[in-house]
């Protein structure tokens, strides 16, 4: 039993949908720990606490976001199965020792840099507090930097396994990384108050590194202390990561201004900006996060091999995967924003002015749901063609729009903290459909009918459910006592599944193919049959 365990969870992924769904199970575990960590935090603290508990996330995820997103997710897989494919396993294995001495060295040097000048650093970033929170928040970040260093070396280790499209393990990471923060919140908070999670932030770290060790190793990996800075390899991918840098740089200006203008409403602002975003980032991170990931190899592969009609046929069969899975999560959460976030955050201290704001900002976030969720898989089309400078000019363009348009609305109009999940969903959309603009034209050409037909199709099914699920929601209202926790559960729970319901119905009397598709695969797994291959799934569902 125990050996066929460990072959299930080191087993190669052989398809796009197959790949998304084993990563969607340990997401969707991930996501829901990632929720608990944040109900233990709003039940043990208050939002001001919490506030600087999560604002010191924001220089240690910064400095993360620029060196490894940039050279694990954007550069290295890329480049690696190239390797792979080209070269074989010894030359690959030796390329990413070089990228991994590297980007861990350089990392190092920067977080002692950051450690040094965290005090300065963190008046920057949360100008609105007071000169106590603002110390704690400094020294708290010191102690994240620690725990980011050990999840440098996760990252490296889940971007080996993705190459060879092994997702589940390294999902299941993320899984632990969230293990450790609820253990230090819950063990240690008692005896060191809010540094309590951020030595929790290091366990988790740790056993988000260690739990990939064995699959690593049994892949071949060994490292090397060895730099060839000449390499071809490494060239090739600092050329990639100098230029997505900018990018990444540009969008964590943005995350950094979203922090700078919440401080500046209310320490609080933080809080219910941060709990927004975590919450409505739950379908993101499982229906676009997870398709995309999977898809990268795939797409790469097909590059490699100049297969391009192949590439075209695969984003958009994805792409409109991911539109059938996160429209009605938008209209759901839109609706469903008071209930969520008092299912969710609802804790003695976090009252119900801090629930409706919360709420506020979470709607408006969710009207960019569906466009954050297929920007991640457009980007990473980009990214299997080589070609990062397309994205960060668009994401260079749309971060300006967002900060010129947060500033309008906090600083001039003197809106509430949902203002700038507003500003964000505006920019979300204008980004996709840039992104789907310069793909059209890199690509020679989708086919436009197959490209909007099934989308528009999809948002209509997707706005009909959502005012249905609205005009129940006011029936039920005044049917359930929502006093309770256990009808609150009811109520949201009877609502949700009727809006999945018409949004089925109606996606079915639209003759939407992806219905077929998600059905056709749950059937599979139904049967055990996970290893099926993308041109099997393309050929039940026909052309789009």
């Amino acid at each position: 039993m125990v050996k066929n365990l460990l072959f299930l969870l080191s087993a190669r992924q052989s398809s796009i949908l197959s790949g998304a769904l084993v990563i969607m199970a340990t997401v969707m575990a991930s996501k829901f720990l990632g929720l608990v960590r944040d109900r233990l935090l709003a039940h043990t603290f208050s939002p001001d606490q919490t506030a600087v508990f999560l604002a010191a996330f924001r220089i240690p995820d910064l400095i993360f976001q620029l060196l490894i997103f940039g050279a694990v997710s954007v550069a290295f897989i890329p480049i690696f199965t190239d390797y792979l494919h080209k070269k074989g396993e010894e030359e690959s294995f030796r390329f990413a020792a070089d990228v991994f001495n590297l980007v861990l060295g350089g990392f190092i040097l920067i977080s002692i840099l950051v450690f040094i000048v965290a005090d300065p650093l963190t008046n920057l970033v949360v100008p609105g507090f007071s000169a106590e929170q603002k110390q704690l928040t400094a020294v708290l970040t010191r102690v994240i930097l620690g725990g980011q260093v050990l999840l440098v070396v996760g990252s490296f280790f889940a971007g080996v396994c993705q190459s060879y499209q092994r997702f589940v393990i390294p999902a299941l990471a993320a899984v632990f990384y969230n293990v450790g923060i609820i253990l230090g919140i819950i063990f240690l908070t008692p005896y060191i108050g809010l540094f309590g999670p951020a030595f929790g932030v290091i366990i988790g770290a740790a056993l988000h590194a260690l739990i990939q060790v064995p699959l690593v190793a049994s892949l071949g990996f060994k490292h090397r202390f060895s730099l060839n800075l000449n390499s071809e390899g490494i060239k090739e991918i600092s050329g990639l990561i100098s230029i997505r840098t900018v990018g990444v740089a540009v969008e964590q200006i943005n995350e950094t201004v979203g922090i700078i203008l919440a401080s500046l409403i209310s320490v609080s602002s933080v809080t219910y900006l941060t709990f927004a975003q975590h919450l409505q980032t739950v379908p993101i991170g499982l229906f676009g996060a997870t398709l995309a990931q999977a898809a990268l190899p795939v797409l790469s592969q097909e590059q490699a091999k100049g297969e391009n009609e192949a590439f075209k046929t695969t984003l958009l069969t994805t792409m409109h995967q991911v539109m059938f899975l996160s429209l009605p999560s938008a209209a759901i959460l839109i609706v469903l924003r008071i209930p969520a976030v008092r299912l969710v955050f609802g804790a003695s201290q976090f009252d119900w002015p801090a629930t409706v704001l919360t709420g506020q900002t979470v709607a408006y976030l969710a009207v960019g749901l569906a466009a954050q969720a297929v920007a991640l898989l457009l980007v990473r089309g980009f990214y299997a063609l080589k070609d990062t400078r397309t994205p960060v000019v668009v994401s260079i363009l749309t971060v300006a729009l967002n900060i010129i348009l947060s500033v309008f609305f906090i600083q001039i109009l003197r809106l509430d903290v949902w203002g700038l999940g507003l500003s964000y969903a505006i920019v979300s959309n204008l980004s996709v459909i840039l992104l789907l603009y310069f793909l059209h034209k890199k690509l020679g050409g989708f086919d436009i009918a197959s490209l909007f037909i099934p989308a528009g199709k999809m948002i209509l099914a997707a706005v009909a459910a959502a005012i249905t699920l609205y005009l129940l929601m006011k029936g039920l209202d005044i049917a359930f006592d929502t006093r309770k926790t256990v009808n609150l559960i009811l109520l949201t729970g009877i609502a949700s599944i009727f809006g999945l319901s018409v949004y089925i119905l109606l996606v079915w009397l639209l003759r939407v193919k992806e219905l077929e598709t998600f059905g056709n695969l749950i059937k599979r797994v139904y049967n055990a049959q996970f290893n099926v291959k993308s041109q099997e799934i393309l050929e039940e569902t026909g052309p789009i």
